[in-house]
């Protein structure tokens, strides 16, 4: 969090935009708008840490703004069920107790994260109709349905006296939608003649040609694809939230008289909730995976988790290269199909993964190979198309990269909008015929670290970063009361000496002489300390080109 910010002050007369998360990369979308002093939230999702920050579970976007201001939170809106819109949700909601608005999906999704949490019962959990409007004064919410690679993902029309915002969530325009839930093109048209202030937007495929395939097209490619394994074994990994793709993918089972086990429990929860909600009323009960051991040989077709080669992972157990008891092995000849794109970050995760499967002589199939994947995302004339439509006088790309947020910019000035930024996170912009930022409020990253929120920058996360890159040393040196060294100085190094080497006995050996160069100033552990931590700092970084994490352990007798 920055802690050298001017305070902002905000106008109570004015329509203010604020994001907190998500403005500047994709995940942890949090947002805020400001009218007639009350706040209203649009998403609170996490985001996902990559291998610089070991041990930590997931991002949280820091809300310390609004918990100073909760008890003028008139509601949060949460656009859709993806984790990066509503996963924060069971670990933040009590900085801001506040009322929640969401379609049903989501609240199935987002029960699971009450009962974790211990929220269940406490929280004011509202569930609205798809295409319903709510009245949060000074705030009208209307959701109005799109179109993504999750049921029930909403825009928001945010209607104020000062100005109506678009906020489009994640979205595509789908044809051909497998869940029957297309974009509410005729009501986007129609806010956009009423006339639209400012357009939120999502900007994650804005480079994106891609127009023609649609999930339907994926599922008959998905049919022609398994018709070719007859009798083989064959796995197909998607994401888990992609609803649409476990029924395509159940459809092209059927077709090949396949019965389906799904793999992976956020795979089972996804289920649940889509049962819940009508979504899976012509799909049978899922296979167990114990049900499906008792089947026939290239019977049964499994939905795994685990494309992006995350560990523990259903998929990557199915790829244990010696079989494991009452679990399904995959062997020589059998399939591997990735119905799924590769989030950057993830490479070398997959093809680790994809190594071993190849190792075992089990056959991949991926996206590059056939036509078995698209995006939940808008393509680049989709876009243009949002903007023929809304016709926004300011626009404001998010969720995305900073070269996607500024290609976003450019295009919004192109089709139309008088003003476009992009903004940073904590940026407080007022949205008016004349928009003007103001300045900024605190904003930051937390780290979920085990049952611990931390702020991404806790001297516990340092530390244990460097100890990843560089090592650790600890070094416990042993004085008599009249400053006699007794023994040899005890060094316990994780990654850096082996025990009982000759650079372990040279570094002993330089310990020993720097402290006893103190002379006199022996009698003061802080001096021997730093003297111990210099030889240590010298030697490693001479010997071994390493910064490592250094702790002195001194005892006096």
């Amino acid at each position: 969090m920055s802690d050298d910010l001017e305070e902002v002050i905000i106008p109570n007369d004015k329509l203010v935009f604020i994001p907190l998360g998500g403005a500047t990369g994709v995940g942890m979308n949090c947002f805020a708008y400001g009218y007639k002093g009350k706040w209203l939230v649009v998403d609170l999702g996490v985001g996902f840490p990559g291998d610089g920050l070991p041990g930590v579970d997931v991002l949280l976007p820091d809300v310390t703004f609004l918990e100073t201001h909760k008890k003028d939170i008139v509601g949060l809106v949460i656009t859709h069920g993806h984790e990066d819109h509503i996963g924060a949700v069971g670990r933040l909601w009590r900085s801001l107790q506040c009322p929640i608005y969401l379609t049903p999906f989501a609240n199935e999704l987002l029960e699971s994260k009450l009962v974790e949490s211990g929220l269940l019962g406490r929280v004011d959990v509202n569930v609205c109709d798809l295409d319903s409007i709510v009245d949060l004064d000074p705030f009208e919410i209307e959701f109005v349905s799109m179109s993504h690679s999750i049921p029930e993902a909403n825009a928001l029309k945010i209607t104020t006296d000062a100005g109506v915002v678009v906020h489009t969530g994640d979205w595509k325009l789908s044809p051909d939608p497998v869940l029957d839930q297309k974009t509410n093109e005729k009501r986007l048209k129609s806010i956009g003649k009423e006339g639209v202030l400012a357009l939120v937007c999502d900007s994650t495929n804005v480079f994106s040609s891609e127009t023609d395939m649609t999930e339907l097209d994926v599922g008959n490619e998905l049919i022609k694809l398994i018709s070719k394994f007859e009798g083989k074994q064959v796995a197909v990994a998607c994401f888990a939230s992609n609803v649409s793709r476990v029924k395509s993918i159940y459809k092209a089972a059927k077709e090949n008289g396949r019965d389906v086990c799904l793999m992976g429990r956020s795979l089972w929860r996804m289920d649940a909730a889509a049962r819940a909600c009508g979504y899976f009323e012509d799909i049978p009960e899922f296979l167990s995976e114990s049900e499906a051991l008792e089947r026939p040989i290239g019977s049964v077709l499994y939905i795994c988790t685990g494309s992006q080669g995350e560990p523990r992972s259903a998929l990557s157990n199915l790829s244990a290269l010696t079989p494991q008891k009452n679990s399904v092995f995959f062997g020589p000849g059998d399939v591997v199909v990735f119905s799924s794109r590769i989030i950057p970050g993830n490479e070398k995760a997959i093809a680790l993964l994809q190594k071993r499967f190849k190792t075992k002589d089990v056959k991949i199939v991926t996206n590059k190979d056939a036509d078995i994947h698209v995006s939940g995302h808008f393509s680049g004339k989709e876009l243009q198309q949002m903007y023929k439509w809304i016709k926004p006088k300011i626009a404001l790309p998010v969720h995305g990269e900073a070269r996607e947020l500024n290609e976003h910019v450019n295009l919004a000035l192109k089709w139309g909008a008088k003003y476009a930024y992009a903004l940073e996170d904590g940026d407080v912009l007022v949205l008016d015929e004349e928009p003007e930022k103001i300045g900024q409020v605190p904003v930051g990253i937390l780290a979920v670290d085990g049952k611990k929120i931390l702020s991404l920058g806790a001297e516990v996360i340092r530390k244990r970063r460097k100890m990843i890159e560089d090592g650790t040393m600890v070094v416990t040196l042993v004085l008599s009361s009249d400053n006699l060294i007794l023994g040899q100085p005890k060094i316990s190094s994780f990654g850096l000496i082996e025990e009982g080497c000759d650079d372990e006995i040279r570094l002993k050996n330089e310990l020993m002489s720097e402290v006893e160069s103190l002379k006199k100033d022996m009698n003061r552990d802080d001096l021997v300390e730093n003297a111990i931590r210099t030889a240590v700092r010298r030697f490693l970084k001479e010997f071994y080109g390493k910064k490592p994490l250094i702790e002195v352990h001194l005892v006096r007798i």
